[in-house]
């Protein structure tokens, strides 16, 4: 196809119309936007024409709204450009029309709109095959995220779901059934899973994987019928070979077809099978129209179905438009992502349909890990498919794409670190050129990443990312982006960036934790000694003191000391908080926090707290963790307050520690009428095992009854979600200035698996995690990610769960109420005193206003500038 190439005068007069805001259409605006941001108030208008009524959002990540992510994380539309002048964008309300003679578009309100230039962006639309009854109430598509609430609010009706489909999107929609808490089945009338990804031994390794995980899958069969029970709506689906699977709820991902109705209709060229006709710059036959995305056949003969040609076409069209000579040609075919807790990978020729082309294969079913690479007789690497452990992905794909010939050998680029280590060591990401695409969504160079770092000084990951939009999209490369940041921080030769604790250890908390767990060292002044700076006569700082007293706390059972963060040296390695076993607030006064499991209460116990606050004059909150803060305090107070609480049956809510605060709950299925599992029981338990677990930051979890997600489990460091079938545990969320929502460890598990999982997942967090480090940061760190954690404390690949088993053990078997213990103890009941030399006495400079019950800080007081030379006297010496 030939259209003229001059692209038009851009300027205020200008209009350009753009049809469709899903992901791709929002990439050309930014891409439009940036190439002609110098023009000023002399840049052409543009107007957005949406069909669904919310702007662009992240369809990539379309199944975590199941799971908690909102609507608002999941947009795609900066605030920027709903306030840039010239950039309009209409919501609900498509195109339905194009009158390419007259240059309108006009909507389905009837509005019409003038174009100089205009682009489709139109994308897809779900493929439902023609099966009886296919428009039964039950039944459903997985394309937009008001067909995820629809699908949501059936699910809570029914027990079963049925997928047509066992592609990309039908795996997807089968995850989130199950996430829903259905008994899931997949149908799919190929002979395998993802035929168009993987081979057999692929397709046979992903089988086994997802059957682990309680899916039914029916390969080699269709859909024939969906019939509906006795209210109408879906009852059962009979497949081909006669199969009936009773179920309440059906969903249709068998493919997507392209939407270009609207170019046929005003008759623009289309291929047979359907996009619309575009030359490499994405320009269609009529050199006003253009089209980008899933609606557009390409000059290589392909519709494409990912986001990252998507968005490179985007990017060539909006070139084009503003006169450069950006283009699409084509993309070689690749995939990597996680299907029902399954990796899966595939790139370039996967199924060897070169001529002489070669095969290399490793397969381990008990591991349930396949990899097949396909190799020129020359040496060039043409394609692959990873199931079970995709790991080696960043460095295959660019290598395919590359097209030279290997230097190692493919087999060993197959084999597992451990067994690939004798030999030439299989090539990592510094052995790229930088012409390598690392970030194929935002088409990103591995050069591009190194020169960030070392002409732009973005010295971490982040800032890499914000720079480059690397790792920003489907987040797929974000390992490789961490090894290209880490490697072109640390120059070739040079020295290593210190990682020590502070200026008196050279150690990382997680080195130091396995000196004192190795060498059985029991006190401070002994590990910086001999593991430190003590013999230049240092005694430690606020840094480093607080680690060590985190470390001991932990091992304090197996190192055979006290257990109490009061006693002995220990004490003095506490900060202010833990030196007083309360909060300090602003002005001095503390804050008491009693531990409420669950957010669990007896009357009782609400009238004894209400009580100690009108008794003490002290005001209340009630927490984000359902339990009651009790402010206002002064230290002398600390521990008559406790002794009311601890006689009540309260003890210790370790809001004062880096330790697990609380543990929230819904009221599950005991009350609940969606919930189907004791959420209540079962946080109450995980509050109670894991109460004064010292960790190197707070700790956050949650547990709820169903997938409604009301205790907000995925946004803590650890929640627990009930299923039909068990519970889905969930790591490393949290809230804070970077919220973060959790991910799936485990799927289905049963309480002791559960349990079990958490109490490894959380001491090789403690034994690994950097000072002050939450869950969230600590797993993004990890080489692998929730794999490797996975790996870890699932499957043991250390060999150390024995040992996190038994510290877990030993802090259960030792815990006792610090409250209690010190209140039993004359000598730890000293340090409550305001001054040392008048036990008794308050200290005048805490200060309260307001009226009682509704206290508060007062400002305080401004003092005169004392005579120099002037004797005062001190009544009392602060402590």
């Amino acid at each position: 196809m030939t259209t003229p190439s001059s692209p038009p005068h851009l300027d205020r007069h200008h209009h350009l119309v753009l049809v469709g805001h899903g992901m791709v259409g929002q990439r050309f605006l930014e891409a439009f936007v940036r190439r002609t941001e110098a023009l000023g108030a002399d840049a052409p208008r543009v107007t957005v024409l949406a069909e669904e009524p919310r702007p662009a959002y992240d369809r990539v990540r379309l199944t975590s709204f199941l799971s908690g992510v909102t609507e608002e994380e999941l947009s795609l539309w900066p605030q920027e450009f709903a306030r840039r002048p010239g950039v309009g964008l209409r919501l609900d309300d498509p195109v339905v029309a194009i009158d390419r003679a007259a240059r309108e578009v006009t909507t389905r309100s009837g509005a019409v709109h003038a174009y100089g230039t205009l682009v489709l962006a139109t994308g897809s639309r779900p493929f439902v095959p023609p099966v009886t009854g296919r428009d039964t109430p039950g039944c459903f598509v997985y394309r937009t995220l008001d067909d995820l609430e629809a699908l949501r609010a059936r699910a809570g009706a029914v027990r079963t779901g049925l997928v047509v489909g066992g592609g990309l999107l039908g795996l997807e929609a089968a995850g989130a059934l199950r996430a829903l808490g259905l008994e899931t089945h997949v149908v799919e009338f190929a002979p395998r899973l993802m035929a168009a990804q993987v081979d057999d031994g692929g397709g046979a390794a992903l089988r086994r994987k997802v059957e682990e995980l309680g899916v039914v899958v029916h390969t080699g069969v269709g859909a024939r019928a969906v019939e509906a029970g006795p209210d109408g709506t879906v009852g059962s689906v009979t497949l081909s070979d006669g199969t009936v699977v009773p179920c309440g709820l059906v969903v249709f991902s068998a493919g997507v077809r392209p939407r270009d109705e609207l170019a046929r209709a005003c008759g623009l060229p289309v291929g047979e099978r359907g996009g619309i006709v575009v030359d490499e710059g994405c320009r269609t036959a009529d050199p006003r129209v253009w089209a980008v995305g899933e609606c557009a056949l390409t000059p290589d003969g392909r519709v494409h179905g990912l986001v990252a040609p998507g968005y490179a076409m985007a990017e060539a069209a909006a070139d084009r438009i503003t006169g450069g000579d950006g283009s699409f040609t084509g993309a070689a075919p690749a995939a990597r992502l996680k299907l029902l807790g399954v990796a899966v990978a595939a790139f370039g020729d996967a199924h060897a349909t070169g001529d002489d082309a070669l095969e290399v294969s490793y397969a381990n079913s008990r591991d349930g890990v396949y990899k097949k690479l396909v190799v020129a007789p020359d040496g060039r690497l043409l394609g692959g498919v990873l199931v079970g452990d995709t790991d080696a992905y960043d460095v295959l794909r660019p290598l395919a794409e590359a097209g030279t010939p290997l230097t190692t050998a493919p087999e060993r680029l197959l084999l597992p670190a451990s067994a690939s280590a004798v030999g030439a060591a299989a090539p990592g990401p510094e052995s790229l050129p930088d012409s390598t695409i690392v970030c194929s969504c935002h088409n990103v160079t591995k050069g591009r990443i190194r020169a960030a770092v070392t002409d732009h000084g973005r010295s971490d990951v982040r800032a890499v990312q914000r720079h480059t939009h690397a790792g920003t999209g489907c987040g797929s490369c974000v390992a490789m982006v961490t090894k290209l940041v880490e490697g072109a921080t640390t120059p070739a030769g040079a020295a290593p960036v210190p990682k020590g604790l502070c200026e008196h250890f050279t150690h990382t908390r997680a080195e130091l934790f396995d000196i004192i767990s190795v060498t059985g060292i029991t006190s401070f002044s002994r590990l910086i000694d001999e593991h430190g700076s003590g013999a230049n006569g240092s005694d430690g700082c606020d840094t480093c003191k607080p680690v060590v007293a985190s470390i001991l706390a932990t091992l304090n059972p197996r190192l055979g000391n006290s257990v109490h963060i009061l006693d002995g040296e220990q004490a003095a390695l506490q900060d202010t908080n833990d030196h007083f076993l309360a909060n300090l607030q602003r002005n001095g006064s503390y804050s008491v926090v009693p531990r409420v499991p669950a957010g669990e209460i007896t009357p009782e116990k609400l009238i004894v707290i209400g009580e100690v606050a009108r008794d003490f004059g002290l005001y209340t909150k009630i927490t984000g963790g359902q339990r009651i803060d009790l402010l206002g305090a002064t230290v002398d107070q600390l521990p008559h307050i406790w002794r009311r609480l601890v006689d009540a049956g309260f003890e210790s809510g370790h809001a004062y520690g880096k330790a697990l605060r609380t543990v929230k709950s819904c009221v599950g299925s005991v009350w609940c009428r969606y919930g189907v599992q004791d959420s209540v029981a079962l946080a109450v338990e995980l509050e109670l095992r894991y109460r004064g677990l010292r960790s190197p930051h707070k700790l956050k979890a949650a547990v709820s009854g169903c997938a409604r997600e009301c205790a907000e489990a995925r946004g803590k460091d650890f929640g627990v979600i009930a299923t039909a079938a068990g519970w889905n545990l969930y790591v490393g969320g949290n809230g804070g200035t970077t919220p973060r929502h959790a991910e799936l460890l485990l799927a289905d598990a049963d309480r002791d698996t559960l349990v079990r999982t958490l109490d490894r997942f959380l001491m090789f967090y403690i034994r690994t995690a950097d000072r002050l480090e939450r869950t969230a940061p600590w797993i993004a760190r990890m080489e692998g990610g929730l794999d490797r954690l996975r790996s870890v404390v699932v499957e043991d690949s250390l060999g150390i769960c024995a040992d996190l088993d038994a510290l877990m053990a030993e802090h259960v078997a030792t815990y006792e109420d610090e409250w209690r213990a010190t209140l039993d103890d004359p000598e730890r009941l000293r340090r409550f005193v305001s001054f040392v030399n008048a036990p008794g006495t308050p200290d005048p400079a805490v200060r309260f206003e307001g009226e009682p019950g509704r206290i508060r800080p007062a400002a305080p007081p401004v003092l005169p500038v004392p005579d120099v030379g002037t004797a005062g006297t001190v009544a009392a010496v602060a402590r």
